[in-house]
């Protein structure tokens, strides 16, 4: 005669047991996040919908865009509703995230370096059925009002990304996938993701992806042909050296300087 407890345990776990050496299956919906490499690596295979994602960085906006465009297109596209950017450092550059399938129409940029003010509005956005995603820059943030966040977005099934700085993995967090997003120091053409916290085993060596994707490698491309055949149509550029490497510089600057910095294109002489 088998033992009650016993009994319930195997038919628990004839249903099936999560073990955390495993990768967990995801108790909610998900979203692609575009990157397959990542998605792999990733309960469900992608974005959590309903729950926090935290993106953990020394610099504030280092491959924000490049990681989470593909999620938000999809999110917006489905849901129709705008993406929130709340505290975004730098204002959004319209043209480079809609030739990146994200139309500039459906952002929505809440300004206010008031931690108490991003916090707020960031709950109201949750809360509002049109919205796609926030994605909200909150440096300051405590437990408790992160906590409040992860509620809302739980409450109403939207996806949310916060970011923080590289030094907050050291504290707790009620989001429910935790990644740091770094350059990678050896190539800066890669972006290195750790991933702190999700549902499975912790994962020993970091998600490795392209730091551009190649629409945006196409794009720069065809921009450094363009100055070039303009500079050879104005004298400038000797004919008999149009297939030189040219002297531009052509670069993704994430965070320093200049009035849009969310992944621009940046073209200097």
């Amino acid at each position: 005669m088998g033992l009650p407890f016993l009994d319930s345990f195997s038919a628990a776990a004839g249903r099936g047991v999560w073990h955390a050496d495993e990768l967990g299956l995801a108790d909610a919906q998900v979203v692609a996040t575009g990157h397959a490499a990542l998605d792999a690596e990733l309960p469900g295979g992608g974005w959590p919908v309903g729950a926090m994602t935290e993106l953990l960085q020394t610099a504030p906006e280092a491959h924000v865009w490049r990681l989470l465009l593909p999620a938000l297109a999809q999110a917006v596209e489905a849901r129709g509703g705008p993406v929130v950017l709340v505290g975004a450092p730098y204002e959004p550059c319209g043209p480079s995230l809609a030739a990146q399938g994200l139309p500039v129409e459906a952002l929505i940029w809440v300004r206010s370096d008031a931690p108490a003010a991003r916090l707020w509005a960031c709950e109201q956005a949750l809360r509002c059925a049109d919205v796609a995603a926030v994605l909200a820059w909150l440096p300051q943030a405590r437990v408790g009002e992160l906590r409040r966040l992860q509620l809302a977005a739980a409450q109403h099934d939207v996806l949310l990304f916060v970011c923080r700085p590289a030094s907050a993995a050291r504290g707790a967090s009620p989001a429910r996938l935790r990644l740091q997003v770094e350059s990678c120091e050896a190539d800066g053409a890669q972006i290195e993701l750790r991933i702190l916290k999700r549902r499975g085993p912790p994962l020993a060596a970091p998600v490795m992806l392209p730091a551009r994707n190649e629409r945006m490698a196409a794009l720069l491309a065809a921009a450094r042909l363009r100055r070039k055949l303009r500079l050879q149509q104005l004298g400038t550029v000797p004919a008999g050296e149009a297939a030189a490497p040219t002297a531009n510089v052509v670069r993704i600057d994430a965070w320093k300087g200049g009035g849009h910095a969310l992944d621009r294109l940046a073209v200097v002489a």
